[in-house]
C-alpha cells in the first residue's frame, strides 16, 4: 500500500524559507513522477512542481520559478521542495502526489496523495 506523508510545513514571514519532505513508501517508485501541488482557500488545487523518480528530470511552474526547487532521494525515499522567498500568495496546503510515467500538472493524473502540509506566509 503505497503511503506519502508531508512534513515541515508552518508559519513563515515574507521573504523567509521552508523546506517541505514527503516520505514515501510502500512499492518502488522506479519509473514514477512526485509531485508538489498546492490548494489554498477557495481555490482549485494547482500545480507547483515534479521530479521523475529515476532521472531526477524536473518541472517548476512559472510562479515558483527560480524561489522553490524539488528534489528526490531514492535511497531515503523522500521528495523534497525546498521553497526560498516566500511570499504570501504561497499560502496553501502543499500536498505531496505519485503517478506511473511522465511528469504531468493535471492533479486528476496522480493516484496517490499525501494529506497535505499548511504553510502560511504572514506579510
Amino acid at each position: 500500500q503505497v503511503q506519502l506523508v508531508e512534513s515541515g510545513g508552518g508559519l513563515v514571514q515574507a521573504g523567509g524559507s521552508l523546506r517541505l519532505s514527503c516520505a514515501a513508501s510502500g512499492r518502488t517508485f522506479s519509473g514514477y513522477s512526485m509531485g508538489w501541488f498546492r490548494q489554498a482557500p477557495g481555490k482549485e488545487r494547482e500545480f507547483v512542481a515534479a521530479v521523475t523518480w529515476s532521472g531526477g528530470s524536473t518541472w517548476h511552474t512559472d510562479s515558483v520559478k527560480g524561489r522553490f526547487t524539488i528534489s528526490r532521494d531514492t535511497v531515503k525515499n523522500m521528495v523534497y521542495l525546498q521553497m526560498n522567498s516566500l511570499k504570501p500568495e504561497d499560502t496553501a496546503v502543499y500536498y505531496c502526489a505519485a503517478k506511473r510515467g511522465l511528469m504531468v500538472v493535471s492533479t486528476t493524473a496522480y493516484e496517490y496523495w499525501g494529506q497535505g502540509t499548511q504553510v502560511t506566509v504572514s506579510s
